[in-house]
């Protein structure tokens, strides 16, 4: 609940002997910290285990968008500013941000619609309330595989096994265009490095099982690269993270709270 927070924080104060773990997101360990006033820090008061999966979204638009292709959408925001309509998970959410981000790289601007869920979010943007939608792979693709939405581009850095024909945003047209809403594993801070160094070979392990690697592409996921599955790869990688996504996050002038 709230964003995450809740968990985060219980997991944080919790006694470090390995016994009570977070697994995490861009919101909980990243855009979180730059929205919310906690009641504790995102990087300091946890242990980096390992990044898990990356978790790209799909840029979906509803049936009536003139667009056929992504430089066609992006043409058509940018005749049109400031009059579509995004459905977002809620305010600050990734769906949010990333819209702000697609805006910053794409020279488009349009207004959000913010929603308890991407699931009411989905069910406007079907019913042509809401213009377009960053959603994830899993919740998008049978509404698009029946014609009911468009799918402009994935996020990711590669196309999805479960959508080969749908091009990445940076083939689409926008180069270096990049969004995860990848996760990860955490302890809480003070948990021994010899906990962390068996944590760790687990979730390697788990990761290199092809039934869990399986279950993450049905999800809409995949493993992380075999090089970031370990400690210092993940906090290298939040660091960097916190460094892209927080000035975006006060770009929309999301004040903590």
């Amino acid at each position: 609940g709230a964003a995450g927070t809740i968990g985060a924080g219980r997991v944080a104060r919790a006694t470090p002997d390995g016994y009570t773990l977070c697994v995490g997101f861009l919101g909980t360990h990243v855009l979180n910290g730059a929205i919310y006033s906690l009641q504790y820090d995102i990087v300091k008061d946890f242990e980096p285990i390992a990044l898990l999966a990356s978790n790209p979204q799909l840029i979906v638009a509803k049936k009536a968008i003139p667009a056929q292709d992504l430089k066609e959408l992006i043409a058509w925001l940018k005749a049109n500013p400031g009059k579509a309509t995004q459905g977002t998970a809620g305010i600050g959410s990734p769906s949010h941000v990333s819209g702000v981000y697609f805006q910053s790289a794409s020279g488009t601007a349009f207004q959000y619609a913010q929603y308890r869920g991407a699931a009411p979010a989905m069910q406007d943007l079907l019913g042509g309330h809401v213009d377009l939608m960053f959603d994830h792979p899993p919740n998008s693709l049978p509404h698009v595989r029946d014609g009911s939405i468009k799918a402009y581009a994935v996020t990711a850095k590669s196309r999805l096994a479960s959508a080969p024909d749908i091009p990445t945003v940076d083939e689409a047209g926008l180069p270096g265009f990049y969004i995860s809403v990848w996760s990860g594993m955490w302890a809480p801070k003070g948990t021994s490095q010899e906990v962390i160094s068996k944590l760790n070979a687990a979730v390697v392990d788990a990761l290199a099982d092809k039934s869990v690697q399986r279950r993450l592409a049905d999800l809409g996921q995949e493993a992380a690269a075999v090089d970031q599955q370990t400690p210092a790869a993940l906090a290298a990688f939040q660091k960097s993270e916190i460094e892209k996504w927080w000035p975006i996050v006060k770009a929309i002038n999301l004040q903590p709270k």
